[in-house]
């Protein structure tokens, strides 16, 4: 029986901006239907180290894989070499992220903002990208929302129409920069709820947010970063009840 590989594989990611050392040597696997989520205070690195998951940022060093995948970078004659633009964009294309806004198209329909992607971009056809936005509205709970524009929407009903925007272009992992954090918070249960039926169903998901309680219950593996490095990690059950570094332990505290 074969082994089975880690779908994401980050060695030694390391980021600065000018001094200031954002990354500091980040090593992690994330397994194929595993679900991580990341927590740490604000500046820790966590958002950053998923934006160079999928090249919205550049590492000044590491490498991270995606499958078979080197992402943002070709090995060539024995040394990493930047892809172009394309090539990286072709890349993405198995990779669906969800920001903090919701980042929504306001001249066009609901199911129309779902449908672009594939059509566009995918060259799906019009009557399968239908079928596929249709399927997901009903995964996310906004069947009835199709023909709707996004400013008539809620917060939490946007970023429901942004994670099956996500989800249309058919991802093998799905990246969630604090999914929750521009939303009242009457409206984060049901962003939260989008994403447990999808941890559920198997998704492959790496989730940096804030909220212990999605973490408790739908994480398989807690990683807590805070200044650049990653400095405890393990099962929700164990780490979050009995968290052994007083980094992690002083984090927790403020949440109770």
């Amino acid at each position: 029986m074969s082994e089975v590989k880690p779908l994401v594989r980050a060695r030694n990611v390391q980021k600065s901006y000018g001094d200031n050392d954002v990354l500091k040597g980040i090593d992690l696997d994330v397994m194929p239907g595993e679900v991580v989520v990341i927590l740490g205070p604000s500046g820790s690195g966590k958002s950053t180290f998923l934006r160079c998951i999928n090249h919205l940022e550049d590492m000044n060093a590491g490498s991270i894989m995606v499958g078979d995948q080197q992402i943002g970078y070709e090995l060539k004659n024995g040394s990493l070499q930047r892809l172009s633009p394309r090539n990286i964009a072709r890349q993405r294309k198995e990779i669906g992220m969800v920001f903090q806004q919701f980042n929504l198209y306001p001249h066009m329909t609901v199911l129309q903002n779902i449908i672009e992607a594939p059509i566009g971009v995918h060259k799906e056809s019009r009557a399968e990208a239908t079928r596929h936005a249709t399927e997901l509205l009903a995964t996310v709970g906004l069947s009835d929302k199709a023909d709707a524009w996004p400013r008539h929407l809620s917060g939490g009903q946007q970023q429901r129409v942004a994670i099956a925007r996500a989800l249309a272009i058919r991802p093998k992992l799905m990246l969630f920069d604090e999914p929750t954090s521009a939303l009242d918070p009457e409206l984060v249960g049901e962003v939260l709820a989008t994403m447990r039926t999808l941890a559920d169903q198997g998704l492959t998901m790496v989730v940096v947010t804030h909220e212990i309680g999605f973490a408790r219950e739908a994480a398989d593996r807690v990683v807590f970063m805070d200044g650049g490095v990653v400095v405890e990690q393990g099962p929700p059950g164990k780490v979050l009840a009995n968290p052994e570094h007083p980094r992690f332990q002083a984090f927790l505290s403020r949440f109770i």
